[in-house]
Formats: C-alpha cells, sequence, structure tokens
C-alpha cells in the first residue's frame, strides 16, 4: 500500500550500479518502500598500467589545479597515493574542483579542500566554473579510462595544459547477463524501473542484453515494460542515442536527485 512515508511500496527497481556502489541508491529507494533487485551493469578495477598516473603523481609539485570526477577517481586516486608512499601534504598546494556533491564528499573525507563544484553536475559545467582559472595554469585530470573529452579539450582552449592520467576502467560484469535476462523475462520479477547512473551504465546495459535483446516485448511494451530512469542529460543523451527511452529524468544530477525523480514518476 502506497504511503507518504512509503511512496514506492509495491514497485520493483533494478540498480544497475557497481556492486560497491549501490549501497547509497538500494537504501534510500528500501526505505520508501520500494522493493530493489541489484545486478551490477559495471564494474570497476584498476588500469591496465599505472605508469601515466605515477608520472603525474611524482611530478605533482609541477600541477596547479586537480580535477576529480567521480568517487572511484577519488579512492582510485587516493590508493596509489598512498602505494607511492605521499600523503596530503603533497596535494595542499593544488587547487582542486570536483564535478558534485558526492565527489566532494570523497575528497573531503582526505582531509582536503575542495575549491570549486559546479551548479550541474557534468563535464560541461565543470568547464564553466573554471573558465576565469585555468589560463596558463598545469591541470591534472585524474579519471576512468573510457570518458568523455569535453573537460580536457575544453580547457585547453582556455589556454590551461591539460594531462590526462587513468586512474581506474570500468569493465562490464559478464556474470549480470544470465540474472538481468532471467529478471526481465519473468513478468512477476520484472522491474517497474530500471535506473541508469552514467552513460557506461547505458552501454553496458544493452551490452549485457545482446543484440536487439532490449527491444522484444519485455522492454517495448508500455504496458508491460519497465520506465528507464536517468541520474541526468549525459546518462539520457546516451539512453536516447541507443534507442532506448527516457521516462524519468533527475532534476538534480544526483542519488537523492534520481530517487525524487523517481518517486514523482509513479505519483
Amino acid at each position: 500500500m502506497l504511503t507518504k512515508e512509503r511512496p514506492l511500496a509495491g514497485f520493483r527497481v533494478l540498480v544497475g550500479r557497481a556492486r560497491h556502489q549501490a549501497g547509497a541508491l538500494s537504501s534510500g529507494l528500501r526505505k520508501l518502500g520500494a522493493q530493489v533487485i541489484e545486478i551490477p551493469f559495471i564494474e570497476i578495477r584498476r588500469p591496465r598500467s599505472y605508469k601515466p598516473l605515477d608520472t603525474a603523481l611524482k611530478n605533482l609539485a609541477t600541477h596547479d589545479w586537480l580535477i576529480l570526477t567521480s568517487v572511484n577517481g577519488v579512492e582510485a586516486f587516493w590508493d596509489r597515493l598512498k602505494k607511492k608512499h605521499l600523503t596530503k601534504r603533497h596535494l595542499e598546494h593544488l587547487k582542486i574542483a570536483a564535478i558534485g556533491p558526492a565527489t566532494k564528499k570523497a575528497i573531503a573525507a582526505h582531509g582536503l579542500t575542495v575549491h570549486v563544484v559546479p551548479k550541474e553536475y557534468v563535464a560541461e559545467s565543470v568547464v564553466k566554473s573554471l573558465r576565469r582559472l585555468v589560463a596558463g595554469k598545469r591541470v591534472l585530470l585524474a579519471r576512468a579510462k573510457v570518458a568523455r573529452d569535453v573537460i580536457p579539450r575544453e580547457l585547453r582552449k582556455l589556454g590551461a595544459q591539460v594531462d590526462v592520467v587513468e586512474a581506474y576502467e570500468t569493465i562490464i560484469p559478464r556474470s549480470s547477463r544470465v540474472r538481468l535476462r532471467a529478471v526481465l523475462q519473468t513478468s512477476k520479477r520484472r522491474p517497474h524501473v530500471i535506473t541508469f547512473t552514467s552513460s557506461s551504465t547505458v552501454r553496458n546495459f544493452v551490452t549485457l542484453l545482446g543484440k536487439n535483446a532490449w527491444r522484444g516485448p519485455a522492454l517495448s511494451d508500455s504496458r508491460r515494460g519497465p520506465r528507464f530512469a536517468s541520474i541526468g542529460p549525459v546518462t539520457s543523451s546516451t539512453l536516447r542515442e541507443l534507442g532506448l527511452p527516457v521516462d524519468v529524468e533527475a532534476r538534480k544530477y544526483t542519488i537523492p536527485g534520481l530517487i525524487a525523480a523517481i518517486i514523482k514518476s509513479v505519483e
């Protein structure tokens, strides 16, 4: 029964975040009464080579800015920092930009100050926030192996020297394939909502289902199929690019924002 305290009671929601990151979204949904199905569409692993990141860490003193675009990036960067016997003292001369509040919180947990958080938590807004701050400066961008090139490209146009290093990479968890297909093919288990928290989760979802499998009746029938919920415009753009609908989009591009949008969609 739906109530003000449990507006998602009776709703099944599929969370496709990496296993170690699913907690905040899953627990938030469960508190609101949702039945959460966790099947990761993405897995985080270390890069094939640490050489570029290690070189950047060795030369931290030559950088003016550090940009981190995800919690995964923060933790991967910090883990490698410790392995190279470096501490936050080696970062204290840097101005730091974080793409959003979760990334800022992860950085602050290591005792560092975040100087810039954009109003919107997308790459374009990061660039806008740094527009008058980076000319002639050397910027270190630590991120996933596969990522959009908006930040380095646009900052270089503004006169910054940008070093892009891979701190981690995302892969497809093959073990999720059988579980995902089984859940979607069974009407009593099929989710009412599927959440997507990045472009990678969208692409991996399609790959896990297999070519054209997601076009089947279990997904395409608007009466029986799940609604697709996106954390923000970049993720929504990838959904549309791959021929998938955007039924729900968060106004604030955060996990709480995504949960709020899901609640609004079922009211």
